[in-house]
């Protein structure tokens, strides 16, 4: 078994460990009502401005950005080895990060994006797409 598969799969029991109530480990995807529900403890330092998407069934918390390396970029930030990326989210006109499902995840053994995001991410999330027009991307959301 590869180095990378071994650490996915110990990342994985991780973040099921950790999971309650089904919204995983990730600040990014955490279920929100008010953007105070979001990023505890490290929303001062974050590269972009907290959001609770509250258009996302459950609110999907996440904040603004410009690439991907805008997501974990601060310490305390993601708190596991998830991929994540920053896309467009439907005609919001601005980029946020989200858990990725895209194709990276078979590299890393996955062999269906939507098993990826109920395993990793949380029971009640599918792969979908942020919706963003020509630049969407596939991530993990409910």
């Amino acid at each position: 078994m590869s180095h990378f598969r071994l650490k996915l799969i110990t990342l994985g029991l991780a973040v099921l460990a950790g999971c309650s109530g089904g919204t995983g480990s990730e600040h990014t995807g955490q279920s929100c009502q008010v953007v105070a529900d979001c990023y505890p403890g490290v929303s001062q330092s974050l590269l972009g401005q907290v959001t609770c998407l509250a258009n996302v069934a459950g609110g999907y918390c996440t904040h603004t950005c410009q690439t991907d390396s805008d997501c974990c970029a601060v310490a305390g930030e993601c708190r596991t080895g998830l991929p994540q990326l920053c896309a467009p989210f439907e005609s919001t006109g601005a980029n946020y990060c989200f858990l990725s499902c895209e194709d990276t995840v078979f590299d890393a053994g996955a062999t269906d994006t939507t098993a990826y995001c109920h395993q990793y991410a949380s029971s009640s999330f599918t792969c979908r797409s942020t919706g963003g027009g020509s630049a969407n991307r596939k991530v993990c959301m409910p």
